[in-house]
C-alpha cells in the first residue's frame, strides 16, 4: 500500500507543477481523516489541486462557490414533492461527494458555515430532521482569500478548529511558471488524469496511518506543545484538546508519507505549524507563525527516534 502514495503523488504532479510540499500536506489532512484550509490569493491552483485529487482517487468532486446568499440547503440538499410518486424525494447537495471544494468559505453566512461544520465533523447532513451519511472518504478543501476581507464573515474559532491543517500554496517559482506555459492547459491536464488508486485504497491507507506508532515520550512532547500555547503571554486563545488529537493524527500521517510505521520528533516539529497557526489567537499584534516557531524552540524533547 505504500506504493500507492508514490503513485498518487506522481499522478498529481502531472497536472500540478511544483507544490510538492503543499500536495503532501493536503494528503496528510486526507489520510488523517481531517480537512484542509487553503489561505491564498486567487489563481495559484487551489481548485486545480482539489479536482486533480478527486480524479486521482476515483472520487466524486463537487465545488461550492460561497456567497452571502448561499443557503444551507445549497450544500446539504433538500426534499421536493414528486407529483408522479406522490411523495417527497430527497435531492442530494454538493456535500454528497468524496472531495468537496468550498471556495471562499468566509463569504458564506454563519448559518451556512454551520451546515458545512456539521458535515465536516459528523460525516452526515440533517435535512428535515433525518440524518443522511455522506460518501466515504469525505474530504473538504476550503479556501479563503487572506487579502480581501470586505463583505466576508470570518470563520469562528469552532469552525477553524475543524480543519486539520491550514496552508498556503504560494506563487510558483520562475522555472515552475515557465513549465506551466510549456504544458497543456491546466483544465485539459486535469481531464486527462486517470484514477491511480481507488476509494477503498484511500480507506485502507487511512487505517494504516492510524496504526503508525507514537511513543509515550513523543505523545508527552505533543501535550507539552499544546499546553504551552495556553499559558503563553502572546496568545489569547491556545490550542484545544481537539487540536491535540489532530496533531497526533497528522504526525502519524506525515510519518507514513515518509515511509515509516513510527513517528519521530522531527515529524512533530515539521507538522506543528500547519496544525497550530490557524487555531491560535495571538495577542499584542503578534504573528501566529512566529509564536509557534518560538514554542518549538523552547519546548524540549530528546533528539532521538521515539519508536
Amino acid at each position: 500500500m505504500r506504493d500507492a502514495i508514490d503513485i498518487l503523488m506522481e499522478n498529481l504532479s502531472q497536472s500540478i507543477v511544483g507544490k510538492t510540499e503543499s500536495i503532501r500536506m493536503v494528503l496528510v489532512a486526507l489520510l488523517s481523516g481531517g480537512h484542509a484550509l487553503l489561505e491564498d490569493v486567487p489563481g495559484v491552483g487551489k481548485t486545480l489541486l482539489a479536482k486533480s485529487l478527486a480524479r486521482s482517487i476515483n472520487g466524486r468532486f463537487q465545488r461550492v462557490q460561497c456567497t452571502p446568499d448561499l443557503l444551507p440547503s445549497d450544500i446539504t440538499g433538500t426534499t421536493i414533492w414528486n407529483p408522479n410518486s406522490r411523495e417527497f424525494e430527497f435531492i442530494p447537495g454538493p456535500a454528497f461527494a468524496n472531495v468537496l471544494l468550498a471556495d471562499e468559505i468566509n463569504r458564506a453566512t454563519p448559518r451556512t458555515q454551520s451546515a458545512l461544520l456539521e458535515v465536516m465533523e459528523e460525516k452526515q447532513v440533517t435535512v428535515d430532521g433525518e440524518a443522511r451519511p455522506v460518501p466515504q472518504p469525505f474530504f473538504v478543501i476550503a479556501t479563503q482569500n487572506p487579502i480581501e476581507y470586505q463583505g466576508t464573515f470570518p470563520l469562528p474559532e469552532a469552525q477553524m478548529d475543524r480543519f486539520a491543517i491550514c496552508l498556503s500554496l504560494g506563487y510558483p517559482s520562475a522555472a515552475e511558471e515557465l513549465k506551466m506555459l510549456q504544458r497543456q492547459h491546466s483544465q485539459e491536464a486535469v481531464k486527462s488524469l486517470e484514477a491511480c488508486i481507488s476509494l477503498e485504497q484511500v480507506g485502507e491507507l487511512q487505517r494504516l496511518v492510524s496504526l503508525v506508532k507514537v511513543a509515550p515520550a513523543l505523545q508527552q512532547y505533543i501535550v507539552d506543545l499544546v499546553r504551552a500555547t495556553r499559558d503563553h503571554e502572546d496568545i489569547s486563545l491556545g490550542v484545544s484538546p481537539r487540536g491535540c488529537v489532530v496533531l497526533q493524527k497528522a504526525v502519524q500521517a506525515y510519518a507514513f508519507l515518509e515511509g515509516r510505521d513510527y513517528a519521530i520528533p522531527d515529524d512533530v516539529k515539521f507538522i506543528t505549524p500547519y496544525v497550530f497557526c490557524h487555531r491560535l489567537i495571538p495577542s499584542h499584534g503578534r504573528q501566529a507563525k512566529v509564536i509557534v516557531e518560538r514554542l518549538l524552540q523552547s519546548v524540549a524533547i530528546e533528539d532521538r527516534i521515539c519508536a
